[in-house]
Parts: structure tokens; C-alpha cells; sequence
């Protein structure tokens, strides 16, 4: 019965050091230091998040001194609860999606305001494309009284809709919603189900380039003035141009917004551990495009550009060094 207790004593114990909690990056009384090895939730095995992310670990771990294994996650929603509840240390995140639980909106009101994560740094957009096969759909506007497709119920997708629509006056009672993700949505369009969709990706995202070689594939473009009016209030978005020759089939270049991936880490995680990643991500980016073409896509500006959330003091000193001061 002793053996027995100390065993159960000894699990609560191990839970508990491993927990995200509130507590600050630099040691401080009663901060528990996150383990040798770091855990990097990304995203499906099949998406962006796991493989980039997967280059990312198994690079820093053989090259920058620092052990990261990376890890398959459920989108940023769940990778962020991961580190609240002490299961990761670093996570792939939406820049909206990180506002959203720094702040306690929209996704996280059941949960609250969120604080035991920083900002490492943001790698490169995901851009909010509008899919549809009618190319009488034109704007934002003509979605009215159509079947779009608006992410998983819940989902960042989901909100990422639903600013879109606003800022040109309709709500999700203008249009008849469905709430699928993105192979769904293109299944979708191609059985004649849905009018439209609302896809969160970094184009070219698979799901519309396999669309496209069957299907005359339209993405609806947003204006100048709405995108204006949509950064006015939500400033984790940016303008965004998706080229031409991203998909097979586009009349031309597409305005549209996108929000940023971005890798977070616990508030637990050594400074130490957080520079030597930010260095070996950014100072390699050039020589390891061929390992992932993300890498491509890699900038400092870019890198230090989130405002909603504070970086990581290991994140901040790299950045201060290359010149660029950021939300601390």
C-alpha cells in the first residue's frame, strides 16, 4: 500500500512540473524549467505544420544544441491548450488564433484569457482563399444566399469567415453555412454541394491545387477599401497577393489577407533553448530550402512583426541582435 501511494505521489509530482501555467521564462520563484528535450505540436501529418515543423526540430536538434522533437497536432486551437496543459513546449500557431488566446475572445471565452506562452517568431502567411467554381461570384458580396463552406464549427477558419463577411456587411445568417475543412470543402465544390469556400492555407495549398486539375477553379478577390477596413480591427491580418501561377486556371493575381504561422513557445522554456532555435531557423533559412521550401518564404522583418503577443526573451535577444526590436 506505501509502494502503491508513492507511486500515485510521485505521478502528481511529474504532472505538475510539466505544467505551462503563468510562469515566467527566467527561472523565477516557483518556475519549474521546461525539459531537456522539447516537444513541437505542429499540425496533420499531411499538412504544412508537421512538415515544416518536423525540418525545424530534427535541424535544431542536430545542429543548434538545443533537443526538439516535433510532434502531430490538431490545429492551433489544440496546440495551444497543449502548452497550457504542460504536453508542449513549442507549438505552431495562426497569429489570430495566439490573439485570440492571449485575450480570452472568441475561441477561448469558455477557457479565459491565456498568458503562459511567448512568441518565438513568425515564419511565413497563411492566406484566407475564397474557392469557387462559379465565376459569377466575383466578391465578397456575391456569397449572399449562397452554400459556403465556413471551416469546422469553431475553427479559426471559422472566424476567419466570419471577419471576412463582416467587413462587407453580411453575417453568417446571409449565407446557408456549412462547416467543413478543407478536403471536405473541396469534395464539396466538386459534387456541385457548395457554392464557395473559406480555406486558411499557405497557397498553393494541396486541396485546391487537386481541385484544380479537374475544375475550373475561381478565388474571389477582396478590394483595396474592405481590406483597410478589415486591418483597422483586426490587426493580426496583412494584405496578401496570391500570383497567378499559384493554381492552374487563375485570370490573374488575387488581392486577398492572410494571417501569419507562427511558432509559440512556453514562458518554462529557457532563453538559452529559444535564441539558439530563433538562430538556427533564421541564420540557415537560405542553405535549407531544399530540405523544405518554406524555408524560402523565411524573413527577420516578418520574423518580428507580431504585435498582439510578447516574444520569448531568448526570441527577443536574436531579434535585438539582428536589429529589429519586438513586443516584449
Amino acid at each position: 500500500m506505501k509502494k502503491f501511494l508513492a507511486l500515485i505521489l510521485a505521478l502528481v509530482m511529474a504532472l505538475s512540473l510539466v505544467a505551462c501555467g503563468n510562469a515566467p521564462a527566467d527561472g523565477g520563484e516557483g518556475n519549474t524549467p521546461a525539459p531537456a528535450k522539447l516537444r513541437f505540436v505542429t499540425g496533420g501529418e499531411s499538412g504544412t505544420y508537421y512538415a515544416f515543423g518536423s525540418v525545424i526540430a530534427q535541424h535544431a536538434t542536430n545542429n543548434a544544441g538545443v533537443d526538439v522533437v516535433g510532434l502531430v497536432g490538431n490545429g492551433s486551437q489544440s496546440n495551444v491548450m497543449e502548452l497550457l496543459d504542460g504536453n508542449a513546449e513549442l507549438a505552431f500557431c495562426q497569429s489570430d488564433v495566439m490573439a485570440y488566446a492571449y485575450e480570452g475572445t472568441n475561441l477561448f471565452e469558455e477557457v479565459g484569457a491565456i498568458d503562459c506562452f511567448s512568441t518565438v517568431a513568425a515564419l511565413y502567411m497563411e492566406q484566407v482563399q475564397i474557392v469557387t467554381l462559379d465565376p459569377e461570384i466575383k466578391t465578397v458580396a456575391d456569397l449572399a444566399g449562397k452554400k459556403v463552406s465556413i471551416g469546422a464549427a469553431g475553427s479559426g477558419v471559422y472566424f476567419n469567415a466570419i471577419d471576412i463577411l463582416g467587413v462587407y456587411g453580411l453575417t453568417e445568417a446571409d449565407i446557408v453555412p456549412t462547416y467543413q475543412g478543407f478536403g471536405d470543402s473541396a469534395n464539396a465544390l466538386k459534387d456541385g454541394q457548395i457554392d464557395a469556400a473559406f480555406v486558411v492555407a499557405g497557397a498553393p495549398t494541396t486541396a485546391i491545387t487537386d481541385l484544380a486539375t479537374t475544375k475550373d477553379v475561381h478565388l474571389v478577390a477582396l478590394d483595396d477599401e474592405h481590406v483597410a477596413k478589415l486591418l483597422e480591427t483586426s490587426p493580426y491580418y496583412a494584405k496578401n497577393v496570391i500570383s497567378a501561377d499559384t493554381y492552374t486556371g487563375l485570370d490573374g493575381d488575387v488581392t486577398t489577407v492572410a494571417v501569419g504561422a507562427v511558432v509559440l513557445a512556453a514562458n518554462t522554456v529557457s532563453e538559452d533553448a529559444v535564441y539558439a532555435l530563433c538562430a538556427d531557423i533564421f541564420d540557415n533559412a537560405a542553405d535549407l530550402v531544399s530540405s523544405h521550401a518554406k524555408y524560402g518564404e523565411l524573413s527577420l522583418e516578418y520574423g518580428a512583426s507580431i504585435a498582439s503577443v510578447p516574444y520569448h526573451p531568448g526570441a527577443a535577444k536574436y531579434f535585438a541582435e539582428k536589429g529589429f526590436t519586438v513586443a516584449g
